[in-house]
């Protein structure tokens, strides 16, 4: 076993293809990560120094937008998808600090992930872990593990933030969504972050941290501001939109025009069922 390998990790793990979840703890200076993860992920940094930034980003946004969803707009259920290894501020901790019903399912195709989930975020009757392969929404939603612990009869919040630049255009990324959208009753919620190289006008450095991300086992495929777009089809986007992430509902006396980042972020509520 890597004599570093981080506390937790079993013998016979593959520690030789950079793994993107735990490449992203690098960017927040986590340390459960090999070798492999930190070599791939100062490639992009050497490249797009941005991404540590942008990396924080999504966290925040996450708890900005679970605040405003457990709060605001009163929904109890939350289905997180593409989790990434556990932090601090996890969903069921910070929509509990608003609403103490408040039930997350936590799902992640990465076996590690979910190893570290089930010890660090299940809790019972509040927070369920699950694997499954968001290019299967079908079997995904079926889990009998997801539906014993989430109502689909009433509104939940589906949280995809950082999740969806993983799935390639062959594997019918808005196919993914209008499964997802179809499974939700109407007042549900989509909360949904994504890289685009509408941030990155530097292009040979855009290569060079895709081709990071290659040897990666999930490439990223950034998108622009248009197709991102067209994920939120039948969800009503509340304000401010369609944004970059440090600019979604800032905390007040923050100047988030001046933090960079690399994706587009909104939270849209579902009308009604069936929109085009």
């Amino acid at each position: 076993m890597d004599p570093e390998a981080p506390q937790g990790y079993a013998d016979g793990l593959d520690t030789s293809t950079p793994n993107v979840a735990r490449m992203c703890r690098h960017y927040l200076g986590g340390r459960e990560t090999f070798q492999a993860d930190r070599d791939a992920a100062e490639q992009v940094l050497a490249a797009l120094p941005v991404t540590r930034v942008a990396a924080a980003s999504a966290r925040e946004f996450t708890r900005r937008a679970v605040r405003f969803l457990a709060g605001e707009a009163g929904i109890d259920q939350f289905l997180d998808l593409g989790v990434g290894l556990p932090a601090r501020h996890a969903v069921h901790e910070v929509a509990g600090q608003v609403n103490p019903a408040a039930r997350v399912a936590y799902v992640d195709f990465d076996p590690v992930v979910v190893s570290h989930g089930d010890a660090l975020l299940a809790r019972p009757g509040v927070a369920v872990v699950a694997r499954a392969d968001l290019r299967r929404p079908a079997e995904l939603l079926a889990l009998p593990e997801i539906r014993a612990h989430l109502d689909f009869r009433r509104p939940v919040a589906v949280l995809m933030v950082s999740v969806l630049h993983f799935i390639a255009d062959v594997d019918n990324p808005r196919g993914i969504m209008v499964a997802i959208r179809n499974a939700l009753a109407p007042g549900s919620y989509l909360a949904l972050s994504h890289t685009s190289t509408d941030f990155m006008p530097d292009q040979d450095a855009v290569r060079r941290a895709l081709a990071a991300y290659e040897k990666s086992n999930a490439p990223v495929r950034p998108r622009c501001r248009a197709d991102i777009l067209r994920f939120f089809d039948g969800f009503d986007l509340v304000e401010p939109g369609l944004v970059a992430k440090p600019q979604w509902r800032p905390p007040a006396g923050t100047d988030a025009a001046s933090v960079p980042d690399t994706g587009w972020c909104g939270v849209a509520r579902l009308a009604e069922r069936g929109a085009p």
